[in-house]
């Protein structure tokens, strides 16, 4: 399917918080939006079903048009779904259409997990060896022991609060926008442990920092915020974006030049969609092979302490421990897997039935459990 588009560029100030909290804060100049592209504004919206493999024009129609009707799926912005690699669902609200740049929010953590695999497969980093961050190598500093695997699976152990009450005692929020916001790597590797590395699931916008300053550290030993960001973004244009053709996606920086890589990339819904098609395909586009397979197999195992959790990507199965369930773990394979990010962004892969579904609005978290349950059944029919 043809995935060519321009974006738009829009400034971001009222940004709500990978973890669930919104703040009014001043964001960087960056092509972002929470706002609808100014040629959508007035225009007609983009509503596009076509006959799917074992479904009707029509049937998909009447599936997926009350993610835009009913009051508990509001406010869903865009909905795209890609069958055997051809777009069958593109519908946007109004205001919204294929040129507009959505956040991610923590679907961002993914995109950060492809990029280390790349340096895992350059032989340039390593899963269980113990992650470089010379913060943590001095003589007799636990955290020494952290490796990257450990960090991908979100078991560092490191102490962290995320979505905290009140939010800007939020760990995310202090990095993104408080006394971190200079260095959110910075002052997530300050943390101590709370737990030994590996024995312990907390989820943590934080810990992909870190991940994002470990890479940027492995291509550039400058400190130069400037030289930092550029080496980072070109290393990103070249092994991901162009090879890709995600030609709408951008990450932001923080002052210390450390690509936000938690919260805050932004794409259109069809470069998300042809991310979660990448992902489908094994790591491979048009035949070749970007990402090694065997990168993409760890990003799909559970890690050993939530079956849910892999490589800093979800799976669509139950969890233990208690802890709250995601996607549809009682309506669907459980290797269907998802990228997630606050406020309902959400990128579906279902690898048996060859299909990959992107959901981005804005629904707050605490009521976001019939939109999992819609979009389980909308595979189903699929």
């Amino acid at each position: 399917m043809s995935f060519s588009l321009r974006a738009a560029s829009l400034g971001l100030a009222a940004t709500a918080l990978a973890g669930g909290a919104v703040l009014l804060a001043s964001a960087a100049p960056a092509p972002v939006t929470e706002k609808p592209a100014e040629t959508a504004e007035n225009a007609d919206p983009i509503i596009d079903y076509r006959d799917g493999n074992r479904i009707s024009a029509n049937r998909l129609r009447d599936a997926v048009e009350p993610m835009f009707e009913a009051e508990e799926f509001a406010e869903t912005r865009a909905i795209i779904i890609v069958e055997d690699g051809e777009i069958i669902a593109e519908r946007y609200a109004k205001g919204y259409d294929r040129e507009t740049r959505f956040i991610s929010w923590s679907m961002a953590k993914t995109v950060t997990s492809v990029l280390i695999g790349i340096l895992v497969s350059d032989g340039r980093l390593a899963l269980d060896e113990p992650a470089p961050v010379p913060e943590w190598q001095r003589p007799g500093d636990p955290r020494g022991a952290i490796t990257l695997r450990q960090l991908l699976h979100m078991s560092s152990g490191l102490d962290h609060t995320e979505a905290g009450d009140p939010p800007y005692e939020s760990d995310e929020v202090r990095a993104l926008f408080l006394d971190g916001a200079a260095d959110a790597a910075g002052y997530a590797k300050a943390k101590t442990l709370e737990a030994q590395p590996g024995e312990q699931f907390e989820y943590s916008t934080n810990t992909s920092f870190i991940l994002s300053d470990i890479i940027t550290r492995e291509l550039t030993d400058s400190t130069d915020p400037d030289v930092r960001q550029r080496v980072m973004a070109q290393f990103i244009k070249g092994r991901l974006t162009e090879p890709l053709g995600l030609t709408s996606m951008f990450p932001e920086y923080d002052a210390a030049g450390t690509m936000l890589g938690g919260s805050l990339i932004h794409a259109t819904a069809r470069d998300w969609a042809k991310f979660g098609e990448f992902l489908r395909n094994g790591g491979a586009v048009d035949g070749n092979q970007i990402l090694p397979k065997s990168w993409i197999r760890f990003m799909l195992t559970s890690s050993e302490i939530d079956p849910a959790y892999a490589g800093h990507i979800w799976l669509n199965k139950q969890r233990t421990g208690g802890r709250n369930p995601v996607l549809f773990p009682n309506n669907g394979p459980d290797n269907v897997f998802a990228m997630l990010g606050h406020l309902g962004q959400k990128v579906i892969v279902s690898p048996d039935k060859r299909v990959t579904m992107v959901r981005l609005g804005k629904t707050q978290d605490e009521v976001g459990a019939p939109i999992d349950r819609k979009m389980g059944e909308i595979l189903a029919v699929l």
